[in-house]
């Protein structure tokens, strides 16, 4: 009789979310791709969860996902295991379990977040195979822009596509971020065709967006110098303007400042005051959307 494979490792690992502090869009290049000027912020709420068994033998990596409709090959969880498989030669037969609590869709991360923490964790266990820091991160640029922020799992920089990346204290210490996530979703390349679009043909003079950057009856909020800026925020609150009344309402509930995270839907607000960002919270979220608070 065969013998089944001995288990090497049962772990837990959990996957953070990140919020954009700023981010600025070139203009369209002829490759397609936009080179952007952001601030990541790297939050431990909403989260993703890892279930992970590693077994004593080569092979493939078996996923599953608590929800249904991100449980394909197309995964980037799936595509980070054979991506980093293809490129060292390691390829331990795992199953991985994914619990979903970031939502889809909403510029928070979560697909790069969880690719990112699957290479981390095969390369944390490769040994002589592992890869160098920068080819690393090279690798997990082909997966997608943003997954070589959530490998450096610090507040930082980035430009170019989003993979030049310089680590920058935001001075944010103590502070909590309120982050709502409405049912909407925005497709990332719906949003920078209608950025494209409305820089080529922009709104007539005089009009303005659903809502300001920032509350004009308080002093602006700024990290490092550089004030909160969306440059998507025009063209997904015209599209969602209930995306534009939840920033409105966390800037009226005394957030110093409120923002689209990426390309939305999620809207998040930043409070001094951890009482202030519970009680807005309770606030929105009686109006049905999914509501997270990080503390920074």
């Amino acid at each position: 009789m065969a013998l089944r494979p001995h288990c090497a490792e049962e772990t837990a690992l959990p996957v953070p979310c990140k919020v954009n502090l700023r981010l600025a869009v070139g203009p369209r290049r002829a490759d397609g791709y936009h080179d952007i000027e952001t601030f990541f912020l790297p939050l431990p709420e909403p989260c993703d969860a890892f279930f992970i068994r590693r077994f004593d033998e080569p092979g493939d990596i078996e996923f599953s996902c608590s929800d249904p409709e991100l449980e394909t090959d197309d995964n980037l969880v799936v595509r980070a295991y054979r991506a980093f498989a293809a490129a060292t030669g390691f390829s331990p037969r795992i199953e991985a379990g994914l619990k979903k609590r970031i939502p889809h869709g909403a510029g928070l991360g979560g697909g790069s977040s969880d690719a990112a923490v699957m290479l981390r964790y095969l390369n944390d266990r490769a040994g002589d195979a592992a890869l160098a820091e920068p080819d690393l991160s090279a690798l997990a640029l082909t997966l997608g822009a943003d997954i070589p922020f959530f490998l450096l799992g610090a507040p930082a920089v980035a430009t170019g596509v989003g993979e030049r990346l310089i680590p920058t204290d935001p001075g944010l210490t103590g502070w909590h971020a309120a982050v709502v996530c409405a049912h909407s979703r925005v497709p990332t390349a719906w949003a920078y065709a209608a950025l494209d679009a409305a820089r080529t043909f922009p709104a007539k003079p005089g009009a303005k967006l659903l809502t300001s950057v920032f509350d004009t009856n308080r002093r602006a909020f700024c990290v490092t110098g550089a004030p909160l800026r969306n440059d998507f925020e025009p063209v997904v609150f015209a599209a969602h303007p209930e995306l534009g009344r939840v920033k409105e309402r966390l800037l009226a509930l005394g957030a110093a400042g409120a923002l689209l995270s990426g390309t939305g839907s999620a809207v998040f607000g930043l409070f001094r005051q951890r009482q202030s960002a519970v009680l807005a919270l309770a606030d929105l979220s009686g109006s049905g959307p999914r509501t997270f608070l990080a503390s920074l």
